[in-house]
């Protein structure tokens, strides 16, 4: 809440973010520049207005927003290694190996597939859907493009999988940070997902399988562009399973449980002794790999389109995006525009149906205004936790919701944090004027079944577990606020 202690009323908070809104779609959607951060910091303006009204001083204003920032400083330094960590891995051929490799062991047909659960195997050992995204996500951009299958395709099954795994991986920070603000452990968390994770990841398996045979039928597969690509890779790297190494590297330190930034790390530098060791490359080649990204003139087209990338810098557009994403997200919270809004949502639930689907709406809306999709979970897990308890359900049902309008959503939002990682790292071209590529929002069709599937699930009563006398004991010895709701107390 913010400093004085009195929220502004509903109409007030609406008002910088419906603004804010406005400009951004004249932006993209009149102007068609997909630049959205110049209508970000206009939205902290007018919430540092808002403030000043209200009588918050603008420095409680900026406290807010470098608050918001600091707790996310862990994901831009992800997205910092993840951008050295590409050009690195170019470099050293290790994603030229996972492109010839793939493009000689994988079937086009079941490729769509493939790279889902690719991608969910990967980031739920890693506990990173950015890290996932940006390495082997890459590799399987570039076997699509060999075999034929439109990039929105690909990235839409990239973003499933990764995003799919991270919200099951008991090494992510979303997965942490879900239960931590609702009062529950994180195996708990995880294992009252399942019902909504198991068939959302069945159903995207099972359309991308059906589309995979109806856009790649045998006859139809190029393989002269296949062998093109491969000879242009073995012409131009060093094509080894040793170059697979900062891979392994990653994944060890993923089984033995290290943190997600040190294990990128550490792939980064085994992948910079790959380059100098196995492709010719000296120490400056390899420091410029990290900060420029790599660059090749391969004479076929679709190898430099995929491999020249990566670096450092190639990330900037994306962390100024976020930071003021994340700014405008923190001044929205500490004017209390946030708490006044989902207030307002929160003091009309009667049913546990209502609850269910406007706490994962909160979570994605959180999403789409603020850009944080550590704000969407944190927020609305906190505001709504008094409404669970007081119609009597696990506030594992709530865990459930705020991670799914959050982690899993956050990725469709092109403007939001994971949005912008996956445009940037997989190459959409978006900001480039590409807006047809944002067709991999509704492709990426796993992160929008689970939360559709909750909603379900809490209107019928299925899968949404009562609160234990264990549980009630709990919140009762820890002073938890309950909600005393006045009408019906069953699921509708």
């Amino acid at each position: 809440m913010h400093p004085k202690g009195k929220l502004p009323s509903l109409g007030l908070a609406l008002l910088p973010v419906v603004l804010t809104l406005l400009i951004l779609g004249l932006q993209i959607f009149y102007y068609g520049d997909f630049a959205p951060h110049i209508p970000l910091a206009i939205g902290i303006a007018l919430t540092g207005l808002l403030g000043n009204y209200l009588g918050i001083s603008w420095a409680d204003v900026r406290e807010g927003i470098f608050r918001v920032i600091h707790v996310s400083m862990p994901s831009l330094a992800i997205l910092m290694v993840v951008g050295m960590l590409i050009g690195i891995w170019i470099g050293a051929g290790t994603v030229p190996t996972l492109i010839y490799y793939g493009l000689n062991i994988l079937s086009p047909q079941i490729f769509l597939v493939a790279a889902m659960l690719i991608c969910a195997v990967i980031s739920v050992s890693l506990g990173t859907s950015w890290g996932t995204v940006g390495t082997v996500g890459l590799a399987l951009v570039g076997i699509g493009a060999g075999f034929g299958i439109p990039l929105v395709w690909t990235a839409g099954a990239v973003v499933s999988g990764a995003f799919f795994g991270d919200k099951l991986s008991p090494l992510s920070d979303t997965t942490n940070l879900a239960p931590a603000v609702t009062g529950i452990t994180v195996f708990d968390h995880i294992k009252n997902m399942l019902p909504t994770t198991i068939p959302a990841m069945l159903i995207a398996l099972a359309i991308y399988a059906f589309a995979g045979f109806q856009m790649v039928g045998e006859q139809e597969v190029s393989f002269e562009s296949i062998q093109g690509i491969t000879a242009a890779l073995e012409q131009n790297f060093v094509i080894s399973p040793l170059t697979l190494l900062p891979v392994l590297v990653v994944l060890g330190m993923a089984l033995l449980k290290k943190p997600p930034l040190p294990s990128l790390f550490a792939g980064a530098l085994v992948g910079g002794v790959i380059a100098m060791t196995m492709q010719g490359a000296d120490l400056h080649s390899v420091f410029n790999y990290a900060q420029n990204g790599f660059s090749i003139e391969s004479g076929n087209a679709e190898i430099d389109s995929l491999l020249n990338r990566g670096g450092l810098q190639s990330m900037m557009w994306t962390i100024s995006l976020m930071l003021l994403a994340l700014g405008f997200g923190g001044a929205l919270e500490r004017t209390g525009v946030l708490e006044s809004i989902i207030n307002s949502i929160v003091s009309r639930i009667r049913r546990f149906g209502a609850l269910q689907a406007s706490a994962i709406g909160t979570a994605f809306a959180t999403n789409v205004v603020a850009g944080d999709p550590y704000l969407s979970i944190a927020l609305p897990g906190r505001m709504f936790a008094p409404v669970y308890r007081g119609l009597g359900y696990s506030t594992k049902n709530l865990a459930r919701a705020v991670e799914e309008g959050g982690t899993l959503m956050s990725p469709l939002i092109p403007w939001n944090a994971g949005g912008a990682f996956v445009i940037t790292a997989l190459g959409l071209g978006i900001m480039d004027g590409q807006l047809q590529n944002l067709m991999y929002i509704p492709l990426s069709f796993a992160c929008w079944l689970s939360p559709l599937l909750g909603m379900i699930y809490g209107f019928t009563g299925l899968f949404s577990p009562k609160a234990t006398a264990e549980e009630r004991a709990e919140w009762q010895a820890q002073g938890e606020y309950v909600k005393d709701v006045e009408l019906g107390q069953t699921a509708s």
